[in-house]
């Protein structure tokens, strides 16, 4: 019997797949709950149309990473903090200050957890800063740490 998932099944397939189960774990298991309908002709359109709407809205959400990609691409972010003796930072630049920045300086929306730190910036200067703008968009930036 052919199936089309409605959900993940464990060692079946993911959710939009079609495939071929026996009668019985159709039947009796996957349609009552909810996790596979019948592979008709109708259910069939309707899946390659669902798939065409997710690749196409894939390619957009691409798209735009890629342009927001290219107005980080070597950008400077200005952040200003309390300096102690010798340069030391109180506290630290956090990811949640560089996202406020990039917000405030490139009207960019990006996720505090999206932006990748190596090691706390704790002093002055210019310190480099990977910020992943989609899955296949990672753009270096460049945060410019200086006195208050």
């Amino acid at each position: 019997m052919k199936v089309i998932l409605q959900a993940d099944v464990k060692k079946i397939g993911k959710k939009g797949d079609v495939v071929d189960v026996a009668e019985g774990y159709g039947r009796n298991y996957l349609i009552p709950r909810g996790l596979a309908v019948e592979a008709s002709a109708g259910n069939l359109r309707q899946v390659a149309e669902v798939k065409r709407a997710e690749s196409t809205r894939a390619d957009r959400e691409l798209k735009e990473a890629e342009r927001i990609g290219t107005t980080l691409q070597d950008q400077t972010v200005k952040v200003t903090a309390k300096v102690g003796d010798g340069g030391r930072l109180f506290g630290s630049i956090t990811t949640q200050e560089i996202a406020e920045q990039l917000r405030k300086q490139f009207s960019v929306e990006i996720d505090k957890r999206k932006i990748d730190v190596q090691e706390p910036i704790k002093t002055l200067g210019s310190h480099p800063v990977t910020v992943k703008v989609h899955p296949k968009v990672h753009v270096t930036v460049t945060v410019e740490v200086t006195p208050q």
